[in-house]
């Protein structure tokens, strides 16, 4: 509940975000900005590793290799899709805050893709 809380008052804080929407993917609890200015932010515990917890990001975005770059020690990982939190651990609140602004705001100032159009006569 404490990464939802936090997820959620980042979104509603972080400029251009907007409104995000809060459904379920792979049966995990998931956020996804509704303008498209982000990249889905998942959150989960795995019974195959009970003491811990995890916040999941896209696999194929470079999120997690920036956030392992910028946060040296700070956190664990899981690959490049995910933050891994014990249950006793102590959040790392303002660079979680950096990670989650970050994944809202992934899509923000990319060009959007060409689309083909028809051949001119």
């Amino acid at each position: 509940m404490a990464l939802r809380g936090l997820i959620l008052s980042i979104a509603a804080t972080t400029p251009n975000v907007g409104n995000v929407g809060e459904t379920l993917k792979w049966g995990e609890p998931a956020y996804v900005t509704k303008n498209g200015s982000g990249s889905t932010v998942r959150i989960d515990w795995k019974a195959r590793t009970p003491d811990h917890y995890a916040m999941y990001f896209h696999c194929r975005t470079n999120l997690v290799a920036t956030f392992r770059k910028r946060f040296p020690g700070k956190f664990r990982f899981d690959g490049d899709r995910a933050l891994v939190f014990g249950m006793d651990d102590v959040l790392p609140t303002i660079a979680l805050t950096t990670c989650v602004a970050a994944a809202l705001t992934y899509h923000i100032g990319k060009p959007k893709r060409a689309t083909k159009s028809a051949p001119r006569k």
